[in-house]
């Protein structure tokens, strides 16, 4: 059974910075991408970073650019988001996702996923 589990979410204030994990299991994700969604109450589930599948490529949404870190170890099956100078607007629900194909480049789609965990709250007070 494959799961992606994330952790490290939590209740920060503005400016802290937080560091998310996806562990996964059940498969390796060598040569898939692997990806952060985000979810604010009332809005739909947006893309925020990925990891290609040469796990060396990555993309970012504007508004994380130069805050958010997207760091992959393959040898431990497991993606991280380090977030810093967090603000009240990334307050969300934060989700790891990985793709099933083997596509190039860094898919920022949410249809491009087919692999996804539960979610972890991530709370900016300011």
């Amino acid at each position: 059974q494959v799961q992606l589990v994330e952790s490290g979410g939590g209740v920060v204030q503005a400016g802290d910075s937080l560091r998310l994990s996806c562990a996964a299991s059940g498969r390796t994700f060598n040569g898939n991408a692997m990806g952060w969604f985000r979810q604010a109450p009332g809005k739909e589930r947006e893309f925020v970073a990925a990891s290609g599948r040469d796990s060396v490529s990555t993309d970012y949404i504007d508004s994380v650019k130069g805050r958010f870190t997207v760091i992959r170890d393959v040898a431990k099956n497991t993606l991280y988001l380090e977030m810093s100078s967090l603000k009240p607007e990334d307050t969300a629900v934060y989700y790891c996702a990985a793709t099933r194909g083997t596509g190039w480049g860094v898919p920022t789609s949410r249809d491009e996923y087919y692999y996804w965990g539960q979610g972890t709250q991530v709370t900016v007070s300011s």
